[in-house]
């Protein structure tokens, strides 16, 4: 008569080999775990820059319309002046 042994060494077998997937191989709950992780951390990123976009959209289409953020903008990053304007520069 066959022991019935082999038949429990088998299905232990066969057990511990689907844990070790659970635990350790491809599609284990720690990459899950992972990946959605990686998820939300991508989400945030793109949130951001379209946040980013649509300030820049916003600023392209005023300098598109109108001549005031233009010359915001010579007279703030480049230092320009208007003709017949003096300007006063202060030190500390």
């Amino acid at each position: 008569m066959r022991s019935p042994y082999w038949l429990f060494a088998v299905l232990i077998l066969l057990l511990g080999g689907l844990q070790y997937r659970l635990w350790v191989g491809e599609g284990s709950l720690a990459q899950v775990t992972d990946l959605k992780r990686q998820i939300a951390e991508q989400r945030n990123e793109n949130e951001r820059l379209l946040d980013r976009n649509r300030l820049m959209e916003a600023e392209v289409m005023e300098l598109k319309q109108g001549m005031e953020t233009v010359e915001e903008r010579a007279r703030h990053e480049l230092g320009m002046v208007k003709e017949g304007e003096t300007l006063y520069q202060l030190t500390e």
